[in-house]
This record gives structure tokens, sequence and C-alpha cells, in this order.
């Protein structure tokens, strides 16, 4: 009998990681006991994803928010513009704790209907029976209040986020002052000194902003990427990435290499190779990239999918559309014939199918964002256990033996 199972996805359980674990053994030995607990074995060219947490965590990349004050204060010179904030109590509101703590004065501008990951500000239906043209509008916090009223709750955390944040930069002893427009260069009507908290819009919105005369413009990813009086870093997101620790500290995006230069996926990769002597592809995966249907949330509110990985993980897919073949080439054939004629066309195909009629409708998007997505899916973020993920067969095909 023919295979009966393409690919597999397993959940991997791994003890709880603290600062200054061995995450290159922890990875390894959580595997081991898993194939020999569940009876299987593994292959060449399964991908072991390790979720960004478990890296940080064991690096200790933490920093306080009295660091990121201290880096706010010494690149700023009392007050702050802050540019396009996602709306997230995780994510963002202990950052702004910190920029609040280093400021005299705040003018925060939030894009509008939504945030830049899809987190909701007003109804979208409202908004445009109100005549408000999000393309070209600005609202104060007062014109906001008098249109959607004192209390508009975020509809998954209740949250209402301008009195949330509001209430975060006056905590810390400094003025606040609210605006919504989608124009980066609204906040240069305030202040000239600026911080862009977008994420994937971040290097066009500074380039935007210093074109438009801003003095000074740092993005989040400027922020803590070297260390703070011994604090954690990273050095290509600084603050992107990072996520609440304790109401004090932030757990920063990982960095890719141990204390001693070397990467920790080729570590793990190096070590699996002995145990197994089989070639493994190794990534380590944050957020993934989708879209919640009924949320309208993008999940992706990491700088990247994957902040490191394997050679063997570059590039995209190039894959053939079954369904357009058994629509067209094989219309004529049932059963066996087809399947055979199918995995014939599959041997034969191009290296390179982009452009191609027979590609078309694949997903077109880098293999670690299809695999890093697959891995977040899988893992959860709440109480599964599972931080690491293997991956079988994913590089395998409707012809594969």
């Amino acid at each position: 009998m023919g295979r009966t199972v393409g690919t597999t996805i397993r959940g991997i359980r791994a003890p709880i990681v603290k600062e200054g674990d061995d995450i290159v053994e922890i990875v390894a030995c959580s595997l081991k006991r898993s194939w020999e607990s569940e009876n299987y074995k593994i292959g060449d060219r399964d991908v072991v994803g390790i979720t960004e947490s478990l890296v940080a965590r064991a690096q200790g990349n933490y920093v306080t928010v009295d660091d990121v004050a201290k880096e706010i204060s010494d690149k700023f010179r009392g007050d702050v513009g802050i540019v396009f904030p996602i709306l997230s109590r995780n994510r963002f509101s202990m950052i702004l704790k910190g920029i609040a703590r280093g400021s005299e004065n705040i003018n925060l501008l939030l894009s509008y209907p939504d945030d830049e990951v899809g987190n909701s500000l007003m109804d979208i239906n409202k908004m445009n029976e109100l005549g408000i043209n999000p393309y070209t509008d600005v609202l104060t916090e007062k014109e906001y209040r008098s249109k959607f009223g004192d209390n508009v709750k975020h509809p998954f955390t209740g949250i209402d986020y301008i009195h949330s944040y509001r209430k975060i930069i006056e905590s810390q002893g400094a003025d606040a002052s609210v605006y919504l427009s989608n124009k980066p260069k609204t906040i240069l009507k305030y202040t000239k000194h600026v911080l862009t908290a977008d994420i994937h819009t971040r290097e066009r919105t500074k380039k935007i902003l210093r074109e438009e005369g801003a003095d000074i413009v740092f993005g989040l990813d400027d922020i803590c990427n070297t260390s703070v009086n011994g604090s954690g870093y990273n050095e290509q997101y600084g603050l992107l990435g990072s996520n609440k620790s304790t109401d004090e500290r932030l757990k920063l995006f990982p960095r890719v290499c141990d204390r001693d230069g070397s990467r920790y996926v080729t570590k793990i990769q190096s070590r699996l190779k002995e145990l197994t002597g089989k070639h493994v592809e190794i990534m380590v995966y944050g957020d993934g990239a989708f879209k919640d249907p009924v949320g309208k949330i993008w999940e992706l509110a990491d700088p990247v999918v994957s902040p490191d990985f394997t050679e063997g993980l570059e590039g995209t897919p190039s894959e053939l559309k079954l369904k357009y073949f058994a629509d067209n080439e094989l219309r004529g054939l049932t059963g066996e014939d087809a399947g055979s004629a199918m995995k014939q066309c599959i041997k034969e195909k191009e290296e390179n199918l982009v452009g191609s009629m027979a590609s078309q409708g694949t997903t077109p998007r880098q293999l670690t964002d299809l695999l890093g997505s697959l891995c977040d899916l899988t893992s959860g973020s709440g109480d599964k256990g599972t931080p690491i993920v293997l991956i079988q067969g994913y590089f395998d095909n409707f012809a594969s033996e």
C-alpha cells in the first residue's frame, strides 16, 4: 500500500525554561523523549520550530520600564510624539509606560479605524455614516468622543484603549494629548520629536517624517537595541516584538546568537544530527502571519515571523496546483490512472514555477512564514505547554513514496 499520510505536526512538550538554561539541550532532549515515548522516527528535512519566547527567556533577554525610560530621556528632549502604536496591553502598554516615564509630554497619534494589525478604534460603518474620511480627516480626542462616545471598547478585550493609554501616560507624570490620523506628518503640528511605533511600515513612516521636517526621528527598533546598564537588547529590532513580562519588565524578541557568537538554529541542527543522523531544518518562530476573519485582526505583531532559520528553509514553495490538473490535463482520467499521471507531472515539474499557470493558486509566501504560522497555530499562546513543534513530511508531495 502506498503512503496514506502527508504532512504531520506534533506539539512537543518541554520543561519550563528560565534564564541561563541550555536551550540546545532542552530542545534536543524534549524531542528525544517524545520520539522514544511515541515511537516515531526523525527524518531528513523534518522541521523543528522553537517559539521565540523560549529562546529569549533562556537568554535572559529582558529590559525594565526604567531601561526604556532612560533610552527615551537620552534620545528626546522632554516631549515625544508617538506615531501609530498598536492597541495592545501585552505588546505596547509597557512600552508606553517607559516612554511616559522618560518624558514630560506625550502627543499620541493613532491610526483609524484600526491599528496596523487590525484592532478596532471605531465601527467602520458608523465612521462612514458620519462622513469621516480616514484618508484626510484628523480627529482630536474630544472630537472622537463626541462622535463615538465615552466608552468605546475593543470587541475582544473589552478595553477602551484611548482611556487606557491616557491613564498609563498620566500615571507616570507626563501630560497626554491624543489625535487620530492616518498621515504621519500630522504629528509635526504638535512636536518635531517623533518616535514611530508602527511595525511593518516603520521605514516608510520614518522617511516621511524626516522629509517633512522632523528634528528627531527614532523607531521602536532604535530603542533598547544596545544594552542599558547590563540589560537585554535586540540589535536588529529593539523593542519590536517585545511582550509584557511583569508590571516593570519586558521580554524582548530573541537575539539569534549564543554568547559564543554561534547561531542557536545551527547548534540545534548539529545536535539533532548527532542524535539521529538526519539533516533537520530548524527555525525560531514568533507570531504567525494570518488574519482572523471574524475579529479582522492580523496576527503578526512581531517584526518578522521567523528571526532565524537554517538555510534549507529559504525561499518559497514550488508546487503544482493539483486541482487545476484534475480539471484540465487529467480531466479524461480516473482512479489509479489519474493518480499515476499526476505523480508523473510532479516528478517532471520545473524547479521554478513562478508565473506558470500550473502553479496558479498555490501560496506565494516565504517558507518560513508558512511554517511559522503553522507552528504558531499548533503551539498557541496559552497553556498547551508545547513551545517546540515538529513538522514532518512538509517537503513531500503526492509523488513521494
